[in-house]
């Protein structure tokens, strides 16, 4: 599985959490993110999207991964942009801190598979009665 991280480096027991719960190996992809809140945030995410490498045959087929980045305005664009190019949400991890840690540390808490929310949505939107919502 390849899991673009947009975000600080995942450790090595974060990555051995990752490939538990996915039960599959990790190839990691690191992307720093840093946008100029100065500046509009649509050039900056499609300057960031050049960087990612990837054919548009990879993003449809590949098994995709995302640690996003913190902060929540670059995320929904990210997110937005990765629907577009793979045709779905890609599932994303969510860290939390460790308790009582010194220093602080984060552990992986869970991959949130967000194409099954959005699915789970859509039957809330359109009832199995057969009326359009």
């Amino acid at each position: 599985m390849l899991l673009l991280n947009f975000s600080h480096p995942l450790t090595t027991d974060q990555i051995q959490q990752v490939e538990a719960l996915s039960g599959q190996p990790v190839e990691i992809m690191d992307i720093p993110v840093h946008f100029d809140n100065n500046q509009p945030f649509l050039p900056q995410l499609e300057a960031l999207m050049t960087r990612l490498s990837l054919s548009p045959a990879e993003w449809q087929s590949r098994p995709i991964l995302v640690n996003p980045p913190s902060l929540n305005f670059i995320t929904a664009l990210l997110l937005a942009e990765l629907h577009g190019r793979m045709g779905y949400f890609p599932p994303v991890l969510r860290l939390r801190p460790v308790p009582d840690a010194l220093p602080p540390r984060y552990e992986v808490a869970e991959i949130l598979n967000l194409n099954a929310v959005r699915e789970r949505a859509r039957a809330a939107r359109y009832p199995s009665n057969g009326e359009a919502g």
